[in-house]
């Protein structure tokens, strides 16, 4: 260890140890105090990110969230990512679906399969809160300015299955909360953590819940923005820019079979899970070119140790906000924009590396949660910081 990385590190673990500490099962859901990715140096691929390095770095793009806690057992919530700042039924954005392994609830699939295009918020929630979220959507949707005449809506509601630390079948997603996500959508900062559709979750056997990135091209490439937002609930081996930290902290799926032959559990959360990866661009790019970006998310998502287990529903959610390939709801003739082949590529890996750094946010902004009988940790960051100063993973 050189003499200016020892500085860094006593440097960083201070500021790590200065951080309030947040009382288990107590959590507000507020933006959490722990730190991001990049507050400790850890600095994934090689494109810069926006100004917030959030998903709402794409002009237009907005999300809120709603946090529900309430005793003795409830910790589930909402968000909601709106891909621009009109009415997404009648300026209506190009999008694509990528599925990994289909073991979810994700709403909405076929038709935008079929048309290419997306004409609702986006909302992610708990596994069985999927279909009440949708009809509050539906109903908040046909109130808005010039509906009149809609018959038909196809909402698009992501899940992931936040039952260990929340009284799931309960369904305690009300009409109030979902509305209370789409009206306190807003740009800039995003808070993450255990927040919204993130506040029951857990990842690689720590607490997991929202995380959030972006990548702005260089001008040389187009100059586009790319953000992803993650809903985190999955298993498999942490590892943090390779650094191998779910082994080095004895935390892994299979950990049980290997180190002492234990039976398999299958129903174990570390086995188990699911992610929803939300990515937006400001790119004139068609629902073709989005499902191919839509797929390098799951490149990203590899990166940091899932292998997509059996019961792990890994989806993917694509849009792009350019003004040039919006569609109405019209009949008539468009002329759209549609950015060459070629010239995806810098997308591809600025989706990959926003979506591996959304997950390392989502995992380190968590705080320790104790709900339904349960406590799930965060990841101790101390601990951490070590193990990725040794394997050389932070700058």
């Amino acid at each position: 260890m050189t003499g200016l990385t020892s500085v860094r590190r006593v440097a960083r673990l201070f500021a790590l140890l200065s951080l309030p500490l947040m009382t288990p099962g107590m959590g507000s859901g507020q933006q959490s105090d722990r730190p991001r990715a990049r507050d400790l140096g850890i600095i994934v691929g090689v494109f810069d990110p926006g100004i917030e390095n959030a998903i709402t770095d794409v002009s237009g793009v907005r999300v809120g969230h709603t946090t529900v806690i309430e005793p003795p057992d409830i910790r589930t919530g909402v968000t909601a990512i709106l891909p621009h700042d009109e009415n997404p039924f009648l300026s209506r954005v190009p999008g694509a679906v990528h599925v990994a392994n289909g073991f979810g609830k994700l709403l909405g699939v076929t038709q935008i399969r079929e048309l290419g295009e997306i004409e609702t918020p986006i909302l992610l929630t708990c596994t069985l809160c999927v279909w009440k979220a949708a009809d509050a959507m539906v109903d908040w949707m046909l109130t808005q300015q010039g509906m009149e005449d809609v018959q038909s809506i196809n909402p698009v509601v992501g899940e992931t299955n936040d039952g260990g630390l929340n009284d799931i079948r309960s369904r305690p997603i009300r009409p109030e909360h979902v509305v209370a996500a789409l009206e306190a959508a807003t740009d800039g900062p995003v808070e993450e953590g255990a927040v919204g559709g993130g506040a029951g979750t857990e990842t690689f056997g720590w607490k997991g819940g929202i995380g959030t990135s972006s990548r702005v091209l260089p001008a040389s490439l187009g100059g586009y923005t790319v953000g992803v937002l993650v809903q985190t609930n999955f298993g498999g081996i942490l590892q943090i820019n390779g650094a191998p930290v779910g082994i080095e902290l004895g935390r892994y799926s299979f950990s049980e079979q290997v180190s002492r032959d234990q039976p398999f559990d299958a129903n174990d959360v570390q086995q188990g899970g699911s992610i929803m990866m939300v990515v937006a661009t400001d790119a004139p790019v068609s629902d073709r070119n989005l499902e191919r970006i839509a797929l390098r998310a799951v490149m990203g998502l590899s990166r940091t140790g899932s292998y997509a287990s059996n019961g792990s529903g890994d989806y993917v959610i694509a849009f792009s906000t350019a003004p040039a390939v919006r569609r109405s709801r019209e009949g008539d003739v468009r002329s759209l924009e549609d950015l060459a082949n070629p010239s995806v590529s810098p997308l591809f890996q600025a989706t990959i590396e926003a979506t591996e750094e959304a997950i390392y946010n989502s995992i380190l902004k968590a705080e320790t949660v104790t709900s339904n009988g349960r406590t799930v940790e965060a990841l101790p960051i101390a601990e951490t910081m070590e193990i990725l100063e040794r394997h050389g993973a932070i700058r």
